[in-house]
């Protein structure tokens, strides 16, 4: 019997914030890469109001967002745990730079660590294409 593939679109908001030569990033909990801070928007709720809820949940500071850099496009076929699935994301890309909060880890959420990574080392840092994407986007290619 043929396995039946669920088929999905996710919006997601996502954050460039480059401070001092250095990207904010987060990494995937139970993984060793990284990513843009930032998710899947609620029901309802506008993108820029998901932008500003994920950076907070996720590092635990509050920005000021920018504009609207990009919009990317891509699918998977496989979840986190190997299941097959048609996925097709698209993510909202912005701006942002930190006007307050403290800079902390997510606890029990889809990250586990929130960290300033200088550019320069970021070749060094499994991370996905959504980072290239987003810097690419922001003009620090």
């Amino acid at each position: 019997m043929d396995q039946v593939v669920v088929q999905q679109t996710r919006v997601g908001a996502y954050v460039v914030c480059v401070r001092d030569g250095s990207l904010l990033l987060v990494r995937f909990s139970r993984s060793d890469r990284w990513t843009l801070p930032g998710g899947g928007l609620d029901h309802g709720e506008r993108p820029e109001d998901g932008a500003v809820r994920e950076v907070e949940e996720e590092t635990g500071l509050q920005i000021a967002l920018g504009p609207v850099i990009g919009v990317d496009s891509t699918r998977w076929d496989r979840t986190s745990d190997g299941s097959p699935i048609d996925m097709h994301a698209l993510r909202i890309l912005y701006t942002a730079e930190v006007i307050g909060g403290s800079l902390r880890d997510e606890i029990d959420g889809s990250t586990d660590r929130a960290e300033w990574v200088p550019l320069a080392d970021l070749a060094n840092r499994p991370h996905i294409g959504l980072v290239d994407i987003g810097l690419a986007a922001a003009g620090h290619a």
